[in-house]
């Protein structure tokens, strides 16, 4: 097996299109990443969920930390008086 069948199938994208060359593979990896980053930092910032640290664990894992956020349950907001931790 080769460095672009493991990486294609890694990150789900060599099951859908295993075919691709390697760099048409990895731009379109980079861009489905990206563009789940930015689904989780939505999805963190709704939630009340750190925003950044949600930003990178969707750019490195992808679909996988955006289907973990959308199952962790909405935290609520503090209440006057308490402290935010």
């Amino acid at each position: 097996m080769s460095w672009t069948e493991l990486f294609g199938y890694f990150t789900g994208i060599g099951l859908l299109a295993p075919h691709l060359d390697t760099a048409t593979l990895v731009r379109t990896v980079l861009l489905a990443h990206f563009l789940d980053a930015l689904m989780c930092r939505l999805f963190a910032h709704n939630n009340r969920y750190p925003k950044n640290l949600w930003t990178l664990f969707g750019f490195l894992f992808g679909v996988w930390a955006v289907g973990v956020l959308i199952l962790l349950p909405r935290r609520e907001e503090p209440r006057p008086g308490e402290e935010s931790r």
